[in-house]
């Protein structure tokens, strides 16, 4: 597919991404990618800019933090079922990425995994709205976490093709701001959404608000998918592929032989907590806010938070991918402080902007979680081992989030504040190990 464009076009896309970036055709520095990538470039961005808008309001719209936990208890599934939603999705997108790697590596262009990752990601989310429309309680649970992993694994699958297809198209150095940019695009229209949702939900919504939000998320998922498509990508080394137990073997290695990596994972092991925190906030405020009007103002205080910190997050990670990190896990203690402070001095029946505030702290914390922690490793792997660094990274941490899922049986058994005791514990760690890491350019050094 030629992503060719005319000349009114390319000189609209250079404008845009000089406006975005800074950056002029005469200063454009592209030493980490191929020529004809760096020609690319204002093109490439503003479709992964794009693709990003897409996939960053998808995933609040059909999120399994916020919006997939109100459905499920709208129609009556079990807790004990719901509590699963956050440990699938972390687990599903993670795990497998062993296996994905191993074949990624043999293929020329990578943009197409994560076009097809991103279709099916699609095509799971209709099918989860006859199942929570038709079926019963228990049967419409069980069908919707099943079809939810299928959807993570997808994730997982795209996830090993993104951060690789990046490192192929965007130099380093702008790799930060493109994911800062993704995520502030995406915050502002989940904050228009999450606006128009505070007037739109009553206080008895019923299920069907939560279907048509289920329903824009998969479009917004092909939509992302067709974009992704359209990226220019020079065809990369496909030699060298390993099979998925050769791919263990050589993560081991890794970790064996770099310090510096061994400390990335078990900074980023601990920060996971940041990233899957949000739940145990919505297990604490429900037993305090009032309203189901609640979760249109949560899904504003998590955009609002994207669009306020993205841009900030993204030229710090350029410039110390490790700083960004370890702040993050700050900001996450510090979310999880006024979250209990609320509870304490405020007490149960509070409205729900009461408590948005410990939200959008979370949201700041987990973006730059989420940007820190991506440019990090992208910018310290080597360029052919890319797909296996992140790959044996995140399947590791995959079973960390499993693990990390044991806070909700926690909340329930001690309660949600005992819970945020322990998260915030985590995230304190998280910084403290984070800032043991060496920069992103000698983490491969640190033998």
């Amino acid at each position: 597919m030629s992503t060719t464009l005319g000349p009114a076009a390319s000189t609209l896309s250079e404008r845009l991404y000089g406006a975005l970036t800074g950056d002029g055709p005469e200063e454009r520095a592209c030493s980490a990618i191929p020529d004809s990538a760096c020609t690319a470039l204002p093109g490439n961005y503003l479709l992964n800019l794009g693709n990003g808008a897409c996939t960053k309001l998808a995933e609040q719209l059909a999120s399994p933090g916020l919006t997939l936990p109100w459905m499920m208890a709208a129609i009556g599934v079990p807790a004990s079922l719901v509590a699963f939603l956050s440990p699938i999705k972390q687990v599903g997108s993670l795990l497998p990425q062993m296996a994905v790697a191993a074949r990624i590596r043999g293929m020329a262009r990578r943009k197409w995994v994560w076009s097809a990752a991103g279709s099916f990601q699609a095509v799971t989310l209709l099918l989860i709205l006859p199942a929570a429309a038709f079926l019963p309680p228990l049967a419409a649970g069980i069908t919707i976490l099943a079809l939810f992993t299928l959807f993570s694994i997808a994730s997982g699958a795209g996830s090993v093709a993104f951060q690789d297809v990046t490192g192929k198209t965007i130099p380093k150095g702008r790799r930060g701001r493109l994911l800062s940019h993704r995520a502030a695009v995406g915050g502002g229209l989940t904050l228009l959404a999450g606006l128009g949702l505070r007037f739109w939900l009553g206080e008895d919504a019923g299920v069907t608000p939560y279907l048509w939000l289920v329903l824009v998320a998969a479009l917004l998922w092909a939509l992302a998918s067709l974009l992704f498509a359209r990226i220019e990508e020079e065809p990369g080394a496909s030699e060298g592929g390993r099979n998925m137990l050769a791919e263990v073997r050589q993560g081991f290695g890794l970790v064996k032989q770099q310090s510096g990596f061994r400390r990335y994972l078990w900074a980023r092991a601990a920060l996971t907590s940041v990233e899957v925190a949000m739940p145990l906030f919505v297990l604490h405020a429900h037993g305090l806010v009032e309203g189901a009007t609640a979760l249109g103002v949560f899904i504003v205080a998590v955009g609002l938070a994207n669009v306020l910190s993205s841009p900030i997050w993204g030229k710090l990670s350029d410039q110390t991918a490790r700083s960004v990190m370890m702040q993050a896990g700050l900001l996450g203690a510090a979310a999880a402080a006024l979250a209990l402070a609320i509870g304490f001095f405020a007490g149960e029946g509070i409205p729900a902007l009461a408590y948005a505030p410990a939200f959008l702290l979370l949201g700041i914390a987990e973006a730059g979680a989420r940007v820190g922690r991506k440019t990090y490793l992208v910018d310290a792997a080597p360029t052919e081992e890319r797909p296996l660094y992140v790959a044996f990274s995140n399947s590791l941490i995959g079973l960390v989030a499993l693990s990390l899922g044991g806070l909700g049986i926690v909340a329930q058994f001690a309660g949600a504040p005992v819970a945020l005791l322990i998260f915030l514990l985590l995230a304190l760690a998280a910084a403290w190990l984070s800032a043991a890491m060496p920069e992103a350019n000698r983490m491969v050094e640190a033998g």
